[in-house]
Order: C-alpha cells, then structure tokens, then sequence
C-alpha cells in the first residue's frame, strides 16, 4: 500500500512530496508527536519549495544572463559613482515591472551598467518574473535572419510576452534605417505592456542622432520617453579596474 502511494505520487510527477514522505514511512518515530495536518504540511511544503526552486532556476537560465551572481546587495555605493540609493531601493520592489516603467542606464564602458542590469534581472526573476538580457547588434542579427525566412513576426512576438527585456550596448553603433524599423517593431509591441532596461554608453540626448535622426527616430524615442527611470553612473575609475585591484590586493594579503 505504501509502496503503491510513492509510485502513484510520482507517476503524477509529485516526486518531492514522494521524497518529503518516505522518511515519514521508514522512520515513524521520528514523526510521532505531530499531528497529520503537520505530517502532510511539512509534504505539501517540500513539494512547494521544490517547484518554485525549479522555477527560479529554469526563469534564469532563459533569462541568458552574462553575469548569474549580480546581485543588488553587492551594488557599491561609491561617492564618485553617484548611485541613487533612493532609486535603486525603489527598483529592487519590482514595483517598475508591474506599472509596465522602462528604466535607462547611462554610462562609460566599465561603469556597472550590465552589473546593474543583471541584478535587476536577477531580482526580476526571483519575484516569478520573466525576463531576457539581449545585446541590441544580438538583436538585429536575429531579427535579419528571421526576417530571411519570412518569421520575424514570431520573433518579435516572442520577445513582446518577455515581463523585463534588458537592451545591453544599447546604440552603441548607429542605427542603420532596416535597424530602425526593426527596432521600432520591437519597441511598438512591447510598449505600455512590459518593462525594458537600456544601457547606454550615451546619455539620452544623444539617442535621436544615434538612432539615425528623422520620422522612425522620433517614433522610437516616443516609446521610450515617456516616464522612464533614469540612473547616470559615473565614476573615476571603471569597475573593472577596481575589481582588478581589489583582487591583487586579495592575493598579496593572502599570501
């Protein structure tokens, strides 16, 4: 009989409620003292725990994130960086995502600007959110392959039911005008719906010149600035190169 319960509890693919019982079967004295509703919340919970465990992590290895390990806790609030704290507590409640808010990202190459992306990301994820990190050159290469085949549409439809889109190197090359209608495909699905990050190396004013100038310009730039958060990161010192000393100075003290 007992046997016959795990079978019958993996077969409907509750193989951690099966897991979480066992023990309560070879080990009933280990069990004793509670109550049956205990015995099976303590099941019920395993089986829980489990599932949304699995989810995290199928959530963030679709996500194709560069960096897994960014993490909110880990952003440094350096004085020249000139980080809004404020701003950056607001973000970590997802509270953007659910108001469908895009956030911009400016700064120098080394800046933190992925680092900071990715930890939204992560922090997206964490909450049940879908989310994509995506280099925009990425973009346009897999939107001129699809669109070969005549299958750009289910591309951008795709990637129009993505919670949290993060747009990495964001006009980091001019847009090209076959770029700009793409571009603009992709931002006239995803607008008032969904939330997406930009990173930039270049601050917004210059974005209209970078997207090639004229009427698809304007039509981008109308997608994306209305009531955007914006977080300039400056610094002396790119990120990388701190790092890089932070791990020397590491070593020299632990040899």
């Amino acid at each position: 009989m007992r046997n016959e319960t795990i079978h019958k509890l993996q077969e409907m693919r509750l193989s951690a409620m099966a897991g979480a019982y066992m023990p309560q079967l070879e080990h009933p004295e280990n069990f004793s003292n509670m109550t049956f509703d205990e015995r099976f919340a303590l099941i019920v919970d395993h089986e829980s725990d489990v599932r949304l465990n699995n989810k995290l992590k199928r959530l963030i290895r679709n996500a194709h994130f560069p960096n897994s390990q960014a993490d909110l806790a880990d952003i440094q609030y350096l004085p020249d960086r000139h980080l809004d704290r404020g701003l950056i507590h607001l973000l970590s409640t997802n509270a953007y995502i659910e108001k469908s808010r895009d956030i911009i990202l400016c700064g120098a190459t080394g800046s933190g600007k992925t680092f900071l992306a990715n930890a939204l990301g992560m922090n997206a994820c964490r909450a049940g959110y879908k989310a994509l990190y995506l280099r925009l050159p990425d973009f346009f290469v897999e939107y001129a392959l699809t669109a070969a085949r005549n299958k750009q549409q289910d591309y951008t439809k795709k990637l129009q039911n993505v919670r949290l889109l993060i747009l990495d190197e964001f006009l980091l090359i001019p847009v090209k005008p076959p770029q700009q209608e793409s571009l603009l495909e992709l931002l006239e699905r995803r607008s008032g719906n969904t939330s997406t990050i930009y990173c930039s190396q270049y601050s917004f004013a210059g974005w209209h010149e970078q997207l090639g100038g004229g009427a698809i310009a304007d039509s981008i730039l109308d997608r994306i600035i209305h009531g955007p958060y914006k977080l300039e990161i400056k610094g002396d010192v790119s990120m990388r190169q701190r790092l890089a000393e932070a791990d020397k100075v590491e070593e020299l003290n632990s040899v």
